[in-house]
């Protein structure tokens, strides 16, 4: 990683929040979805920073039973931030199941669907807050490069501190915090389902990813063609939906 001064960046983000949610919000909270990985973790710190941690709601929401809740628990305890848990199990399972009686779920709809659910999820929950919610997007730049994530669900949200950084840059970010849990920072980025790391999944790691991304450099041909052709698949990800428009 080229030279990244990470206290400067937290800086800017933070002083990007405050005048974001001036401008949207100067009353609303911020409602962070907590799942325990290095992304929802540091951004809540930098949430609470930005508006002081009576403003910051985080959404705990495991699918049934979730192994690594405590790590949820721990972020939002650490931070201490206002929260609660909302079991989605229920939702996603009655949802495939009316699905099921059309048609049977594709295994990308099963993939798919929690991930849409937890964000139905936050927005009932930014409606439901006094003054109002607005939704923290948690995606980073190295995963939306690829288009590991799910579009209208964790790919969703109202404004998105962590975009325009690398997991690497994410992480040096993460490490200037002194308030949250180092293990969670450092913490092996998994979806939970398959029992691999996304690495393993990848079939290269997220240092390779980062470095391509910003100095356009991958000794690996295959590694950089598969790269490649997940961006290119996946762009439709990160555009605004089209729209006709009348000449």
């Amino acid at each position: 990683m080229k030279e990244f001064d990470a206290l400067k960046v937290r800086e800017e983000i933070v002083e990007w929040i405050r005048q974001w949610f001036e401008e949207n919000g100067p009353k609303a909270t911020a409602v962070i979805g907590i799942s325990g990985g290095k992304d929802s973790t540091i951004c809540a710190a930098l949430l609470k920073e930005a508006l002081g941690k009576e403003r910051v709601f985080g959404v705990l929401m495991p699918q049934g039973v979730q192994p690594d809740i405590e790590d949820s628990i721990k972020v939002v305890e650490s931070l201490g931030i206002p929260h609660c848990i909302i079991n989605v199990g229920a939702a996603v399972d009655a949802l495939l199941k009316d699905v099921k009686v059309a048609m049977e779920p594709s295994r990308d709809a099963a993939i798919n669907t929690p991930p849409r659910m937890r964000m139905a999820t936050l927005y009932a929950v930014a409606a439901s807050l006094p003054n109002g919610g607005r939704v923290a997007n948690t995606c980073n730049l190295s995963e939306d490069w690829i288009g590991y994530s799910t579009k209208y669900g964790d790919a969703a949200g109202d404004f998105s501190p962590l975009s325009d950084l690398t997991v690497q840059e994410v992480k040096a970010v993460g490490a200037t915090f002194d308030e949250i849990p180092k293990e969670l920072v450092q913490k092996a980025p998994s979806d939970g389902l398959c029992g691999q790391t996304d690495e393993d999944r990848f079939g290269f790691t997220y240092a390779t990813l980062d470095r391509y991304i910003r100095e356009g450099i991958c000794e690996d041909t295959a590694v950089k063609e598969k790269i490649d052709r997940m961006h290119r698949l996946n762009l439709h990800k990160l555009r605004v939906i089209p729209k006709f428009e009348r000449k």
